[in-house]
């Protein structure tokens, strides 16, 4: 026990000296870092093992090539989906617009029947027809002034011709039925009179 006793006093410093795998490792000298030419190693194969490996490769392009046209194929199936729900939006509201238009024409002939009567049925006549144009304007829908303008096939239908020198030739003198525009799209023609 003394002797333990007189190992645990001994200073650290009088203690034997070691080696320790720092210290070899510090004293090791230092090697250049190795490049890839010095670490490529070379593999035997043989002819089944490569056989194997072409094949897997190119199962692997045939997978990689189904699934870029898949991917493909959905992308143009998700554009021409959305493209017809597009269409088939455009196509309700064209129709039901066009189905709302004979209420405009009866409503502005209802007015057309008080002439000048200030009664208090043409004045809620003529409210609830301002409350209808609105609600076309809020969907987008137009109406053209056709009178004294030139005469334009692609918005007109003429149905009647009237000799009046007063106005130049081929000019709308009166609109029996409005045109409607959707945007560029005409949804129904003016029926109108032309000067000849």
């Amino acid at each position: 026990m003394a002797k333990e006793a007189k190992d645990k006093q001994r200073p650290e410093a009088e203690a034997p000296e070691t080696e320790t795998p720092e210290t070899e490792a510090a004293e090791a000298p230092e090697t250049e870092p190795q490049t890839a030419e010095t670490e490529a190693e070379t593999f035997t194969v043989s002819k089944e093992q490569m056989e194997k490996m072409e094949s897997l490769a190119k199962d692997l392009s045939e997978q990689k090539d189904k699934f870029l046209r898949l991917a493909a194929e959905y992308d143009n199936y998700r554009k021409r989906t959305a493209k017809e729900k597009e269409s088939i939006y455009a196509d309700a509201k064209i129709d039901t617009i066009v189905a709302m238009l004979p209420v405009y024409d009866n409503l502005e002939r209802g007015i057309k029947q008080f002439g000048d009567d200030e009664s208090p049925h043409r004045k809620g006549l003529e409210m609830i027809f301002s409350q209808f144009k609105e609600s076309l304007t809020k969907l987008g829908v137009t109406t053209i002034d056709a009178v004294g303008q030139p005469f334009d096939p692609e918005k007109h239908n003429a149905v009647m011709h009237v000799d009046d020198e007063s106005v130049g030739e081929n000019t709308v003198v009166e609109v029996l039925q409005q045109c409607f525009l959707l945007g560029d799209k005409v949804l129904r023609f003016a029926i109108v009179k032309v000067a000849n």
